[in-house]
């Protein structure tokens, strides 16, 4: 099954809200939904936000990549 990128954005944006998760909090939150990404949701993510679709940065708090959605998206 091949998804598009504007569907796999409209999963994570879903499942992200206006929060901040770093990816291992982003997968348990999506499987508590029962929501999958189609593909590596690591990858997923950066793709998304080489493409200014979300934001992300290391946090050396969190133990690792931290994701959000800007409100103005």
């Amino acid at each position: 099954m091949n998804i598009s990128l504007e569907e796999k954005y409209k999963i994570v944006s879903g499942v992200l809200g206006e929060n901040r998760y770093t990816t291992l909090e982003l997968e348990a939150a999506m499987a508590d939904q029962g929501t999958q990404c189609p593909d590596d949701l690591a990858r997923t993510l950066n793709v998304l936000k080489r493409k200014g679709m979300i934001c992300g940065e290391v946090s050396t708090e969190r133990g690792g990549w931290v994701w959000w959605i800007e409100n103005n998206k």
